[in-house]
């Protein structure tokens, strides 16, 4: 057989992904139907822009799934349908409490859009991130520590994360996780041997050498406290469960769990000391119905009555009575989910985020590189670990933080960031899908040799 034949034997046909095109068909379908029924359940009749609505959602869509065939053919085809699916259930609801705030959101997830074909067509190699690993760190805490510039940032509801532009107003803190992302999982990679294997020896003990935790503890340290400066305890409990993952990731060690409960504890003390919004979290948390805890925690006190008036099938779309909540469209849209669509709709949700999450495990699995199976394991955990803090916060499980749920609540940054992260596993997992052929048609060259 000669070289020609064997090249062509190797390659793949054209992939058009319609699977994820029939997916999606699906999503829309689901969105489009909760849109309608919200409507009618709400005011008695079909929403007056349905066409606009439906008309928007689809071209939005196409335009990523075309960009994803032109830039990421070989790439996963749940993550976007999934993503889009999230999206509308959330706009259904933003929609039926808020529509203006809901007109806003539409214009963000075309922006997130644009941000998902401008990371698939700029950054052509994850691994090449590898090189820019103090250059991700620095900018990750400079965006962190932006908002504190006097006359630059402003606080909003006691936390300082946002910085205004225009009419509008932006949470650098968003993107800062994702650099951060970048530079655990590169620090972990390069010095994977020396964590994973102690050499240094207390008595009858062996430990990793200090002089490899002091930079990664120092990196983590001053994030979380520059959150803690912020008043944002959601972010600093996502920055210190992403770093000790990806450090059990790395090592597979027990040892390094048992640390970051000692961290945990340590810092929740050393925090519960100087910040008054962790003093505040935790009282809520522990003693809600107090008089003076009420005052606050009564958005958490209605999110739980209108949870429980949903039951097993929900009130059903356009009847819940959840419009008193505060912040129902952001902080507190999981309880307007599971208020109108019950029991039934919090499993869908949960499953989603569940696949979104296996899905993105499953591509950092088949990565060929300790950087890029990290970071694809830090982005798929940031989505995870997001979607279980707030859904646990509200339900009452952990101190709620007011993280937004990803993909479903309102908000321009988070949703942008949200879609950047499929954007990043997406090249991953057009890159494993790629190397791997390239082997197939190596090892097919040496078979006919």
């Amino acid at each position: 057989m000669s070289g020609h034949t064997v090249a062509q034997t190797a390659r793949p046909r054209r992939n058009l992904r319609f699977t994820e095109l029939g997916l999606m068909f699906l999503a829309w379908v689901i969105t489009t139907s909760f849109y309608v029924l919200a409507s009618l359940g709400a005011q008695g009749k079909l929403p007056s822009r349905f066409g606009v609505f439906l008309g928007g959602m689809i071209v939005v869509s196409l335009l990523m799934h075309f960009a994803i065939l032109r830039y990421a053919p070989q790439s996963s085809q749940v993550l976007l349908p999934i993503a889009t699916l999230l999206n509308g259930v959330g706009y259904v609801e933003i929609a039926r409490w808020d529509p203006p705030l809901a007109r806003d959101q539409s214009l963000w997830f075309l922006v997130s859009a644009v941000a998902l074909v401008a990371t698939l067509k700029f950054v052509r190699h994850v691994r090449d991130l590898d090189r820019y690993r103090y250059l991700t760190l620095l900018a990750g805490i400079a965006l962190l520590a932006a908002p504190l510039i006097p006359h630059v940032g402003i606080s909003i509801n006691g936390a300082r994360l946002w910085i205004p532009v225009g009419p509008f107003s932006f949470q650098p803190v968003e993107f800062a996780k994702i650099l951060l992302i970048f530079f655990f999982a590169s620090y972990f990679a390069a010095n994977r041997e020396l964590l994973s294997v102690p050499t240094q020896r207390l008595g009858r003990y062996h430990f990793v050498p200090p002089k490899v935790l002091v930079p990664i503890l120092a990196a983590w340290g001053l994030s979380v406290v520059i959150l803690g400066a912020e008043n944002d305890l959601g972010f600093a409990i996502i920055i210190f469960t992403l770093f000790i993952a990806l450090l059990w990731v790395t090592t597979g060690l027990r040892s390094y769990v048992f640390l970051g409960l000692a961290l945990l504890v340590g810092g929740a003390y050393i925090a519960d000391k100087l910040f008054y919004q962790v003093q505040g979290r935790v009282s809520q948390w522990l003693d809600p119905w107090t008089v003076a805890n009420l005052n606050i925690s009564h958005q958490l006190a209605y999110g739980w009555f209108s949870i429980a008036a949903g039951g097993i099938t929900g009130t059903g779309l356009g009847l819940g009575q959840s419009g008193n909540i505060p912040f129902i469209t952001s902080d507190m849209i999981f309880a307007a989910v599971a208020e109108e669509l019950g029991f039934l709709g919090i499993i869908l949700v949960l499953c989603l985020f569940a696949a979104f999450v296996g899905e993105g495990f499953r591509i950092a699995q088949r990565a060929t590189s300790d950087f890029v199976r990290l970071t694809a394991t830090g982005l798929s955990a940031l989505i995870g670990f997001q979607a279980f803090f707030i859904m646990a916060g509200v339900l009452r499980l952990v101190p709620f933080t007011g993280i937004t749920l990803p993909f479903m609540a309102y908000g321009a940054n988070s949703l942008i960031a949200n879609y950047v992260v499929v954007a990043l596993l997406l090249r991953i997992s057009d890159e494993n899908a790629t190397e791997r052929h390239g082997g197939e048609i190596i090892a097919v060259h040496l078979t006919h040799a």
